[in-house]
């Protein structure tokens, strides 16, 4: 059963503003949809290979809260950058 779940609405910048840049929106989207379709497939594997549904979505919440990114947030949107 795949699920289509949306991404947000909008995409917020650190400062609370939208990010507003059509191809930024649309690199964000897709790379949604991808991490949906992968997480979706992977929770179904682990339920086939006998893994609990909770016990693996958990797993899922602690991978998203261990990435690391070190690059700096932007403060001033990009494409006002030149």
């Amino acid at each position: 059963m795949t699920t289509q779940i949306k991404p947000p609405s909008r995409w917020l910048r650190v400062d609370g503003s939208t990010v507003s840049c059509t191809e930024s929106v649309k690199v964000l989207n897709e790379n949604w949809s991808e991490l949906v379709l992968l997480a979706q497939n992977s929770l179904e594997d682990a339920v086939l290979l006998g893994c609990g549904k909770q016990l693996f979505k958990a797993e899922l919440h602690r991978l998203i809260d261990e990435l690391v990114c070190d690059y700096q947030e932007k403060n001033v949107p990009i494409e006002l950058k030149k």
